[in-house]
C-alpha cells in the first residue's frame, strides 16, 4: 500500500522546506518483490497515488532503492524488484529548502527527489510538478530582487499588490543606494584640490567604479552559485582560488588601463595613479564581494537576495576612496 507518514508532523517547518511541500502517497513496493507484482500494485492504486514517475523500494519503512516506471513495463515480469533497482539514491531531508529540492533535481536529471529522515526512513517524495513550481517561483524572486524588489514569491502578488506595498518593496533599496551616492559624492567633494590640479581625475571617476563594480558583481554572482550548487563547498579553498583569480584580472586590468591612459593623455602621472587605483580596487571589491555573503549566510540572511545591493554600494565607495586617497598620495609626492 502507498505509505502515509502524518503530515501534522512538519506542521512546524518553514513554508519552503521539503517536508511542507512533499507528497505522501507515493507508490511503495518491498525488494523482494517481482516486476509482475509492481505491475499490479500501479494498476490498483494508480489513482490515488500523487505521482508515478518511481516506485520506491523500502524494506521495513527504510528507502533501499528506486525503480522507474519505464522499467516496470519493459522487464521480464518474474524478475525481481532488488534486480531492477537503483541503489545509488539521492535524497533530501524534511528540512532541506525547496531551492536545494530544485537543484537536486536538475543536477541529477531526477522527475523527483525522494525524502527522508536522518534514520533513512522513506517519509515521501516532492514530485516533479513541485520542483517546476519552485524553479518558477525562484525565478520570479531574483528577476525581482535584480530590481530592488524583494519579499515577493507569488507574481500574482506583485500583479495585484497595492502602490502602498510597492512602495514598501522597493523605496529601501532606492534609498539605500541614495545613502551610497551622497556618502561617495561626499568623498569626491573632499578631494577638490586634488581634482584641481589634474582635472581629467574626475573623468575617470565612472571607468573606476565601473570596472571594480563589475568584477564585484561578477564575483558575487559565481560565490552565490557555487554556495547553492556544490555540497562539498570548502570556503577555504575557495577563497584561496579566488584571490588567484582576482589579482590576475586586476593585474592586466590595472596594466592594460595605465598602458592605455598613457598613449592617449601622455601623462605618466595619471597613468600611475589609474593602474594603481585599477589595482587596488578591483582586489577591494573582490574580497567584498566574497566575504559579504557569507557574511549574510552566518546570519541566515539569503545572501542571493541581499548582497547585491549592499555589494554595489560598498564597491563605488571604496574605489573611489581608494581612487582619489591614492591620487592625493602620487599627486604629492610627483610634486
Amino acid at each position: 500500500m502507498p505509505f502515509a507518514q502524518k503530515k501534522e508532523e512538519y506542521a512546524d517547518l518553514p513554508a519552503h522546506a521539503a517536508g511542507r511541500l512533499m507528497a505522501q502517497n507515493i507508490p511503495i513496493i518491498r525488494p523482494d518483490d517481482t516486476i509482475a507484482s509492481a505491475e499490479r500494485f500501479l494498476m490498483e492504486h494508480a489513482r490515488d497515488l500523487a505521482t508515478i514517475n518511481y516506485l520506491y523500494v523500502a524494506d521495513k519503512e527504510r528507502l533501499v532503492g528506486v525503480l522507474s516506471i519505464k522499467e516496470v513495463f519493459r522487464s521480464l515480469k518474474t524478475t525481481p524488484v532488488a534486480d531492477l533497482m537503483r541503489r545509488e539514491l539521492i535524497t533530501a531531508r524534511p528540512h532541506t529548502e525547496a531551492g536545494r529540492i530544485a537543484l537536486l533535481a536538475i543536477e541529477h536529471n531526477l522527475k523527483e527527489i525522494p525524502i527522508v529522515n536522518g534514520e533513512g526512513k522513506l517519509l515521501g517524495s516532492v514530485g516533479s510538478d513541485m520542483v517546476l513550481h519552485i524553479l518558477h517561483e525562484k525565478h520570479v524572486t531574483e528577476m525581482l530582487s535584480v530590481a530592488g524588489v524583494h519579499g515577493f514569491q507569488d507574481s500574482q502578488k506583485l500583479a495585484s499588490a497595492s502602490i502602498g506595498l510597492l512602495l514598501k518593496k522597493r523605496l529601501p533599496w532606492l534609498l539605500l543606494g541614495l545613502g551610497g551616492s551622497i556618502i561617495a559624492a561626499a568623498i569626491i567633494g573632499s578631494f577638490h584640490t586634488e581634482i584641481q590640479a589634474t582635472i581629467l581625475l574626475a573623468a575617470f571617476i565612472p571607468a573606476v567604479t565601473y570596472i571594480s563594480g563589475a568584477v564585484g558583481a561578477q564575483g558575487n554572482s559565481i560565490f552565490v552559485r557555487t554556495l547553492a550548487l556544490d555540497r562539498n563547498f570548502k570556503f577555504g579553498a575557495y577563497i584561496r582560488r579566488e584571490i588567484q583569480i582576482s589579482f590576475s584580472i586586476a593585474i592586466l586590468l590595472a596594466i592594460t588601463m595605465g598602458f592605455v591612459s598613457f598613449l592617449v593623455w601622455q601623462n605618466q602621472v595619471l597613468s600611475i595613479i589609474l593602474a594603481s587605483s585599477f589595482l587596488i580596487s578591483i582586489l577591494a571589491s573582490s574580497v567584498i564581494s566574497i566575504f559579504l555573503p557569507w557574511i549574510f549566510l552566518k546570519y541566515k540572511v539569503d545572501p542571493a537576495l541581499v548582497s547585491a545591493p549592499f555589494d554595489t554600494i560598498l564597491s563605488d565607495i571604496v574605489s573611489i576612496t581608494i581612487y582619489f586617497a591614492l591620487a592625493s598620495f602620487i599627486l604629492r609626492i610627483s610634486a
